[in-house]
């Protein structure tokens, strides 16, 4: 593996990372405290700073780990999950789906922004490959995220999300297999069944949705 290329690609990536960690965790504490939850803010996880929301082994050593052993084939990784308590929302069925909504949705914007810095660069005609390719990056890595974590099986969001909408008696059921939920999905993922019959759908619709909302700027590029 070619050293040089591992540290530009870390370099390309490290920002956007950062930021779609960071900002997928504070979107769910921040959703949290409107919705009645302060547990996240006063544990201070409503804040822009990474080092509140990075996990040490899921975060760096798990995703380095894996770089280095696949080369760069496969990778996987996790924040600190921000605490809710959930009886304390104003109304917790309902409101879990939006708490767990919002951390998505963070990363649905940030493609977006992503999406529209890129184009807003070659518009302007500035063709510097690192810049591009760090947006092209933040597209990439805010888009995974976000379908990744629709996923639903909890503790993933989109878990949460199938708990709060299904009637209580099935909610229930679905809500038993949280504990070994990580464990579940690892297992899909090492066994490449998430990327079939999940990912590759998802994430087919989700860079179709960012076209169609950066049709306009990529119009003004093309014509640039």
């Amino acid at each position: 593996m070619d050293f040089a290329n591992i540290i530009q690609t870390v370099l390309i990536y490290a920002l956007p990372v950062l930021l779609a960690i960071t900002l997928h965790e504070a979107a769910h504490g921040y959703a949290a405290l409107r919705l009645g939850d302060n547990t996240a803010y006063v544990l201070g996880r409503v804040t822009m700073n990474p080092l509140k929301h990075i996990d040490p082994m899921g975060t760096i050593a798990m995703p380095l780990l894996l770089y280095f052993a696949t080369s760069g084939a496969f990778l996987f990784g996790y924040a600190k999950p921000v605490p809710v308590n959930f009886g304390r929302l104003h109304n917790p069925k309902r409101d879990m789906v939006w708490v767990a909504l919002a951390g998505p949705a963070s990363n649905l914007v940030q493609a977006a922004l992503w999406g529209a810095l890129l184009y807003m660069l070659v518009i302007v005609g500035l063709d510097e490959k690192f810049f591009l390719a760090m947006c092209k990056g933040g597209v990439l890595v805010n888009a995974v995220m976000f379908a990744f974590n629709l996923f639903p099986v909890p503790p993933l969001d989109g878990g949460r999300i199938v708990v709060g909408l299904l009637p209580y008696p099935y909610s229930y059921q679905v809500s038993r297999i949280e504990p070994w939920g990580f464990f579940i999905v690892m297992g899909l993922v090492i066994a490449g069944i998430i990327n079939t019959i999940w990912m590759s759908p998802m994430m087919g619709l989700t860079y179709d949705l960012l076209e169609l909302v950066l049709s306009p700027l990529r119009y003004l590029a093309k014509a640039n």
